[in-house]
């Protein structure tokens, strides 16, 4: 289904895959069926990716509700005003009526593996993010112990690496101190909830916001899903080779095999691409959750 934008609700900021729209002092999230690889947005949609990813992270603030409390209002469709029968059809399953909160701007990424960006920093410095690491790791080396990798999006398009540091300086120290540790406690819960389901929890990021209410921190954005993370199959897992992944690698690999500058426009995706990234985040959906992902 094609993005449709509310009409009657004033739209509070459209991002690569989402659409925020303020809902009296409250807000709606609403997932699209975009996809994006290398900061640019696909042509072509993979067809119920919101509603699989919106469904991952609300089953995860869930989950997650005994360790810290979470921007989750309603996923009651009677709670949006104003809509027509067009617009709730295209929200079905695909949205959050969420609080609004100050956003902390850092995204508290936690690390279990070597990978990505971590990789290449650890070729060049033997550290990330200024945490020190030993001799002799390799691609998709599982760590000695889970790292704190934060990065800002305050001042450039690209996910900055930053320390620790960095961050107090940003957010102050109980704070940093407060987001590190719920970050490696709902990745320990989590972990150990993935591994009994036959996935490595490679990494995750985490946002958090102040609730304007409670002044309480809370967990907010999305949670554990594969847009956020690197979930791999623990039973085809060996460090130095490639990973069976439930992500859009898929997509990025073909992507990779072109001759595209990751500049806009993007190339046409071919089906044979959409249909495998679809199948990739409804295996994830059902892995993590238990259940086949229906879409109604």
């Amino acid at each position: 289904m094609q993005t449709l934008y509310l009409k009657n609700l004033e739209l509070y900021k459209s991002g690569k895959v989402r659409e925020v729209y303020y809902l009296d002092k409250n807000l709606l999230i609403v997932a699209s069926d975009r996809i994006s690889a290398f900061d640019v947005v696909m042509n072509e949609l993979i067809p119920e990716k919101g509603k699989i990813l919106n469904q991952i992270s609300i089953f995860w603030f869930e989950k997650l509700s005994n360790i810290i409390k979470n921007h989750l209002i309603s996923t009651n469709i009677d709670d949006i005003p104003n809509i027509d029968e067009n617009e709730k059809e295209y929200l079905k399953n695909r949205f959050m009526i969420v609080k609004k909160t100050k956003v902390f701007p850092i995204e508290c990424v936690v690390r279990n593996y070597l990978a990505g960006s971590a990789w290449k920093e650890y070729q060049l410095k033997r550290s990330i993010c200024g945490n020190m690491l030993p001799d002799g790791l390799v691609e998709f080396s599982r760590l000695p112990e889970p790292i704190f990798t934060p990065a800002t999006k305050e001042d450039t398009l690209h996910d900055e690496n930053i320390t620790f540091d960095e961050v107090i300086k940003i957010i102050g120290k109980d704070n940093a101190e407060y987001l590190k540790n719920k970050s490696f406690e709902i990745t320990k819960f989590a972990t150990e909830y993935l591994m009994d389901r036959g996935i490595i929890l490679a990494d995750t990021k985490f946002e958090f916001g102040l609730d304007l209410e409670t002044n309480e921190i809370i967990l907010i954005d999305e949670v554990l899903t594969p847009d956020s993370s690197r979930f791999w199959l623990k039973e085809n897992y060996k460090e130095g080779q490639s990973q069976y992944n439930f992500d859009k690698q898929i997509l990025r690999d073909y992507l990779l095999s072109l001759n595209w500058n990751k500049q806009a426009p993007a190339p046409k995706l071919p089906l044979s691409i959409i249909t495998a990234t679809l199948e990739k985040y409804k295996e994830a959906f059902f892995r993590i959750t238990g259940k086949e992902f229906n879409s109604n």
